[in-house]
């Protein structure tokens, strides 16, 4: 991490204290330690830090008293909570408080270890999705990109970093995961961001057309072109110009196209003076736009001319964790539009939502939101709200039969059963479907006595 790292372990025990702050400086990290809950109080007051250790029971102020003012103060500092009197019931209430995790004496120091740091990498990357969120601002909503997934918040932090250059970008993606809203984001980044944005679909014009509306014309250049008119790339001086499916572009006018990124010029059809055009080109496709050009429907000159930088966006199904914050989005937005009073969304709306591969990607979720608020008269999102197919959609929980919490052994055999079940005892379908071999879910059974 390029900033320093910086714990507060708490523990009234000082050989417990003194043996846990030993570790921990020798992994590298910036270590404050007490042996007071009053003082870890006061230093949490003066002071922010990643991370905080805190031992459970102590006498004024105790570990659960420490994670409350650590979250009130500063709500990104994860709190692991470290106590020799480990019960169900005191994980559930430090869980619950927001504790990152629960540690029970005698530790083992690997998995004190691994626990930091993986406390620390969320620490860091709340602390990256605020200050991208804080950077998003500046776009006074021009081009909003929710997301809390760490793969997005890379991308989002590379197309920054593209965006201050002029190179040309293509945005690869599925139908419906934002490629004009990413497009929207390095133009309003960019130094460009004054200047116009213009957008078309290279798919729906012929070629002729296509021409017409990239190069515009000349006064009298055909029947009917009673007045010179501007084209988008002429429009777009000194802005950026957004190519969506530009796979679908007819190679004739691929080869014009070409001329204008080499030369910087555009000749209006029926025109005989090139006029000079200051244009960043970002180009869109839902197709592998290699694999196109092996095809020869894609002039390879064309692809290495605009292709300088690629970025990919990743399907909703493969960034679950932003259903909710999406959810929310959208509920919010359409609310405010139809004048509606909705405050929340089903739990098992949510479930239902979570469990659905959306082969329409952000751009299927927010019509279902839209439909659910369209067709709710109260002020909540059930699942009566949803479409037919997905109202069917079964979600399936793991619990214990007598009750209580299941322990993740019990969550693991549940759901390999299920998964073994629903592939008809298949071994070799069940284990691709889990993600892991043969020989591991072989394993497994034999340790859960599934046979």
């Amino acid at each position: 991490m390029s900033n320093p790292v910086k714990l507060l372990v708490v523990d009234d025990e000082a050989i417990a204290l003194n043996n846990l702050v030993h570790v921990l400086k020798k992994e590298g990290y910036g270590v404050a330690s007490t042996q007071s809950g009053p003082e870890a109080l006061r230093r949490l007051e003066k002071e922010e830090y990643n991370l905080v250790l805190t031992d459970l029971k102590m006498e004024k102020v105790d570990g659960m008293q420490v994670l409350k003012r650590s979250k009130e103060l500063y709500p990104d500092t994860e709190v692991i909570m470290i106590t020799g009197f480990a019960t169900v019931d005191t994980a559930i209430a430090a869980m619950k408080g927001g504790a990152y995790h629960y540690i029970a004496k005698p530790y083992k120091l690997e998995e004190v270890r691994r626990v930091v740091a993986e406390a620390l990498e969320k620490n860091q990357l709340k602390k990256e999705n605020c200050r991208l969120r804080e950077y998003l601002k500046t776009f006074h909503g021009e081009a909003r990109l929710i997301t809390s997934n760490p793969g997005m918040t890379r991308l989002l932090e590379m197309a920054g970093q593209v965006a201050a250059t002029d190179s040309n970008v293509v945005i690869c993606g599925e139908s419906g995961t934002g490629k004009e809203l990413l497009a929207r984001f390095v133009h309003m980044a960019s130094n460009r961001k004054k200047g116009p944005l213009m957008s078309i679909n290279c798919g729906v014009f012929t070629e002729e057309l296509l021409a017409n509306e990239l190069f515009g014309h000349e006064k009298g250049a055909y029947t009917g072109a009673d007045e010179t008119r501007k084209g988008l790339v002429e429009m777009a001086d000194h802005g950026t110009l957004f190519l969506d499916e530009i796979t679908e572009m007819p190679i004739g006018m691929q080869v014009k196209l070409l001329r204008v990124l080499q030369e910087r010029e555009v000749m209006r059809v029926g025109g005989t003076q090139a006029i000079k055009v200051d244009v960043r080109f970002i180009a869109a496709t839902n197709r592998d736009l290699m694999e196109v050009v092996r095809q020869e429907r894609f002039r390879q000159d064309l692809y290495y001319r605009i292709n300088v930088v690629s970025l990919k966006i990743p399907p909703l199904a493969e960034r679950k964790d932003d259903i909710p914050l999406l959810v929310q989005h959208f509920m919010k937005k359409y609310a405010t539009l139809t004048n509606k009073n909705i405050k929340d969304i089903a739990p098992e709306v949510v479930d239902i939502l979570m469990n659905y591969d959306f082969p329409g990607n952000v751009r299927e979720l927010e019509n279902i939101i839209e439909r659910g608020v369209a067709l709710t008269s109260g002020d909540s999102i059930t699942v009566s709200h949803l479409p037919e197919d997905l109202r069917g959609a079964s979600v399936h929980t793991f619990r214990r039969k007598s009750g209580g919490i299941p322990t993740l052994a019990d969550q693991e055999k549940a759901y390999i059963t299920w998964v073994l079940k629903e592939s008809g005892d298949n071994k070799s379908l069940a284990a691709q479907s889990l993600g892991i071999d043969r020989v591991s879910l072989w394993r497994k059974i034999k340790k859960y006595e599934l046979e």
